[in-house]
This record gives C-alpha cells, structure tokens and sequence, in this order.
C-alpha cells in the first residue's frame, strides 16, 4: 500500500517560505543596485559622447523584467506559506 503524502506541519512551511523570500528580497537589491550602475555609467558614457543609449535600456529592461518574476515568485511563496 502506498504511503499517504502529509504536508508538512506549518511551522516548516512558514520558514521555508520565509528563506525563499529572503533570498529572493537579496537578489531583487543586487538586481536594482546593478541597474543604478548601469544608469551611471551608461550616463557618464553619454556625456563623453558615446551612443550606449539603445544597450544601456535594453538591459536596464531585462533587469527590471528579471526583477519583476522574483516579485512574482516571492508573491506566490507568500500566498502558499499563508494558506491554511
């Protein structure tokens, strides 16, 4: 006979979850502290006459895409940890 799969008690869940989101709050900061790099430098680069405008954006658009999922992810970590 099959064993019957239990959920784990809420506790474990709750500090599950919980180091889910700590780790994903870390990566949004280094994600948002990367994109105020890029904004200097593509910024500085501008100044000095360089055309990094079109780069700078596309990539500045794939980290805010990037921190977007982690927000989502993060979101549903909390809506399964929370559920009774």
């Amino acid at each position: 006979m099959r064993a019957r799969r239990r959920n784990p008690p809420r506790e474990i869940r709750e500090q599950r979850g919980l180091t889910a989101i700590d780790g994903a709050s870390t990566l949004i900061g280094i994600v948002v502290i990367v994109q105020m790099w890029l904004l200097k430098s593509s910024l500085d680069a501008h100044l000095a006459g360089h055309d990094v405008a079109l780069p700078a954006a596309i990539a500045s658009g794939v980290l805010f895409v990037g921190c977007f999922l982690l927000y989502r992810f993060v979101e549903r970590i909390d809506r399964t940890v929370r559920r009774p």
